[in-house]
């Protein structure tokens, strides 16, 4: 029986993707383990390995196509001794994950059928005022009107997703209009304010479109507050010329390599401050895992250090390089960018003096690093100069208090005036 080929979840949040190149066609005979295709996310670019042996009965999703859901179907493997004959019967092959996705979908709406009598229960999400909903369930309820602060979603921990607004009423947002209330625009289209002709028009890509999104969902969302320091750097300088003059060829230590390593350290110290906000609970990490912000064509995106606490100075700059070149071919797999529990975002390189980060969730802070340059300074009553860094850290005040918040800052700047303690 004919083998559907489905487009592949590349990650747990992942609903749709673009299938950006094909490395079949139809007629090809492939092996388990080749690579037939490229599916591109917002953020990567992965292969597709055949799973079985065949040949390429028939190909669904052309070059290019974007938003392709998970578990569509995107091509059609003939087993040996089958011909084109047999493509009939593709479409009755199952697809057990789209089915049990609908399954759980279904099941809550019999049950409503039956006591239509009886109060639907709030959503948790309620409790804090924020509705868990998939990306694309909050597109797509905006765009067909659903009200998704009367739904309970079927995803894990009660995530709205895609399945859950099949047949939901859409009676909601009419009520608003008929009792007066205006609408909140979801966007200023910017158009609207100059001549045609006066701009260029540039289509946003999947990237800018996520971090669009992400960055106004997370200003909405979630409470900022800032926290600014100086820093010192004359010892870590010294530190880090004398430890690159002595190391082997194709060592080369950068300041941020240790800066990854001070906020690790100083995550450590002070574990209040390695956390995340979950709506009713606050996630406690047992790891300091340090994302460092790549600036790519278009847009950016946060590669992560695992366990930077437990690495040396050597090893975190060869992780970091390896991270950001990947990220710039769009060559991260999904599990190499999401999560995290801090980040660092530097654009001292810049000359850019002081800024404030934007927090990206799961995370609750981010540290936003100035340029390194000589200032006056007060030793002991005297006037002298030193190399100092100004850095920012922008904290979500759900999970981490000012205090808190000066309690990291002191033990990271601890580290960075002092990098010897690093070695404690």
């Amino acid at each position: 029986m004919p083998v559907n080929i489905l487009m592949p979840a590349l990650s747990p949040t992942m609903e749709e993707g673009t299938l950006a190149k094909w490395h079949v066609k139809k007629g090809d005979k492939v092996s388990a383990g080749d690579v037939i295709a490229e599916i591109e996310t917002d953020k990567a670019t992965m292969e597709v390995e055949a799973v079985d042996e065949g040949t390429i009965g028939e190909i669904r999703v052309a070059e290019g196509t974007e938003g392709v859901p998970v578990n569509d179907v995107i091509a059609v493997l003939l087993e040996e001794g089958e011909d084109a004959s047999a493509l009939k019967d593709a479409d009755a092959a199952p697809k057990p994950e789209k089915k049990a996705v609908e399954k759980k979908a279904e099941e809550p709406k019999k049950t409503e059928e039956k006591s239509e009598a009886k109060p639907v229960p709030a959503p948790k999400a309620e409790k804090t005022g924020r509705i868990f909903a998939s990306p694309l369930a909050r597109r797509l309820a905006e765009q067909q009107g659903i009200d998704l602060s009367a739904m309970e979603g079927s995803g894990p921990r009660g995530r709205i997703v895609k399945a859950d607004l099949e047949g939901a009423p859409k009676s909601a947002p009419k009520k608003q209009a008929a009792s007066g209330a205006a609408a909140p625009a979801s966007r200023i289209d910017a158009r609207a304010f100059y001549e045609k002709g006066s701009y260029e028009e540039i289509p946003l890509d999947g990237m800018r479109k996520t971090i669009a999104r992400r960055l106004t969902q997370s200003m909405q969302e979630i409470p900022h507050f800032y926290l600014t320091v100086d820093c010192e750097l004359d010892e870590l300088l010294m530190a880090r010329k004398k430890l690159n003059d002595a190391a082997g060829e194709g060592v080369k230590l950068s300041v941020n390599d240790f800066l990854i390593r001070a906020a690790a350290l100083a995550l450590v110290k002070v574990p209040d401050a390695n956390v995340s906000f979950a709506g009713d609970a606050i996630l406690k990490h047992k790891s300091a895992d340090i994302g460092i912000a790549v600036a790519l064509d278009g847009g950016l995106i946060t590669p992560i250090i695992r366990n930077a606490e437990k690495k040396g100075l050597a090893e975190i700059s060869a992780e970091a390089k390896s991270l950001a070149e990947r990220a710039r071919n769009k060559k991260l797999k999904p599990n190499e960018y999401e999560g995290g529990s801090f980040s660092i975002s530097n654009l001292g390189m810049f000359g850019i003096k002081h800024f404030t980060g934007v927090i990206n969730p799961p995370q609750a802070a981010i540290l936003a690093v100035g340029k390194g340059e000589e200032r006056p300074v007060v030793r002991n009553g005297k006037l002298e100069v030193a190399n100092v860094m100004t850095v920012t850290m922008s904290c979500d005040h759900r999970a981490i208090d000012g205090a808190l918040g000066a309690r990291f800052l002191e033990a990271f700047k601890s580290f960075v005036e002092y990098p010897a303690r690093m070695l404690l």
